[in-house]
């Protein structure tokens, strides 16, 4: 049995979400073992090589390159993100509290972790003065939100689980699976709740371009980007399935998935924040919301502060097979920022490209 390290710098007597960095997987003689995850990652790195087996036998697509894809269930993916989502439809653990946030790549997950992390934890992690005044520091001050909020996928891909299982609960994770890769334990749990963010394609393009090309050994040119929504080779294609398959459970099952979209965040951001509080079952109090709790979650998470720290976001981090640049994650996130890329002929063709598939599903992208 694994177990964590306490929260560091938390408020005392408070429980909830630990940034992910900060577990510690404890070995049953109760001392601090930063080598037990190694047996595990081990055990996994074996199993990684039997599901390996299995996705070199699926269909493939842009063989050869950096970005080989295999489909998986119904949906395109990177090569080694389908090894992760192989291990946690078979190896995944539950548990009631559990809160997974599911997006397409580029469409202001990092800022969703960030939002959601700093909400969940607020008890420990007062986003204002009482923590500094009790000598603490807020994890997103010191850590970037991928820190905070793991990737399934990636935890699973490294041989990570120890520290997932020894995180207390609530937990907080992330994921690019569609719906129907996740597996029953999640989809059909009542216990475990999904938030889904969705972005204007537009935008979520134009972001993953600078976003891919400032990867290790990822390079892609912007038609190649643009094009990929028709060509099913964005991470996660077909996205129009990627996306009702969020927004049909979300209307099926409100009490269990949250669908938001980017845009409605940026106009509204008290409002969404309020939103994700209510469904993860830790409302606002009436004092804390005199007390500008909700703002001082949005000013924590603003791009501006998320990007200050030079030190938090220095370097290259290794996402499943992939090395990108910290700061890669805080761009602009503007909204409409695809204007200053494309012509009104290219945003058009998309437009009613797109406009065909989600016909007759009652979801539109908000503008």
């Amino acid at each position: 049995m694994h177990s964590a390290v306490p929260a560091t710098n938390a408020m005392p007597g408070t429980a909830g979400p630990i940034p992910f960095k900060d577990v510690v997987v404890i070995d049953n003689d109760d001392h601090d073992d930063r080598a037990a995850a190694a047996i595990p990652r081990q055990a996994a790195a074996a199993a990684a090589e039997e599901y390996r087996d299995i996705v070199a036998a699926l269909p493939s697509k842009l063989p050869g390159t950096p970005q080989r894809m295999r489909l998986y269930q119904g949906s395109w993916f990177r090569e080694d993100w389908v090894l992760g989502f192989v291990a946690i439809q078979r190896r995944f653990a539950p548990r009631d509290g559990d809160v997974v946030l599911a997006s397409l790549p580029k469409c202001g997950t990092t800022w969703l972790k960030a939002l959601a992390f700093a909400t969940a934890a607020r008890a420990a992690y007062p986003p204002g003065p009482a923590l500094a005044t009790a000598g603490g520091e807020h994890p997103l001050l010191r850590l970037n939100p991928h820190d905070c909020v793991p990737f399934m996928e990636a935890v699973y891909f490294a041989g990570d689980e120890a520290r997932l299982a020894a995180a207390p609960s609530p937990r907080l994770m992330s994921t690019h699976a569609s719906f129907s890769v996740l597996p029953a334990s999640i989809t059909d749990n009542p216990g475990c709740k999904i938030v889904y963010i969705c972005r204007q394609p537009k935008d979520m393009l134009v972001s993953y371009w600078h976003f891919i090309n400032r990867s290790k050994s990822n390079a892609m040119s912007f038609s190649d980007v643009w094009d990929s929504i028709r060509e099913g080779t964005y991470f996660g294609s077909p996205i129009w399935e990627h996306i009702l398959e969020y927004w049909r459970a979300s209307q099926a099952m409100p009490d269990r998935v949250l669908f938001l979209k980017y845009e409605d965040i940026q106009r509204d951001p008290v409002k969404n924040v309020e939103k994700i509080a209510e469904f993860i079952g830790q409302p606002f109090s009436d004092a804390e919301k005199e007390a500008g709790i909700v703002g001082s979650i949005i000013d924590l998470c603003s791009l501006q502060m998320l990007k200050a720290s030079g030190a938090k976001n220095a370097g290259f981090r290794r996402v499943v097979n992939v090395e990108v640049p910290n700061e890669s994650y805080f761009r602009k996130g503007a909204v409409g920022d695809w204007v200053n890329y494309v012509t009104p002929e290219m945003a058009e063709s998309l437009d009613k490209f797109l406009t065909e598939k989600f016909r007759g599903s009652g979801f539109t992208f908000a503008e």
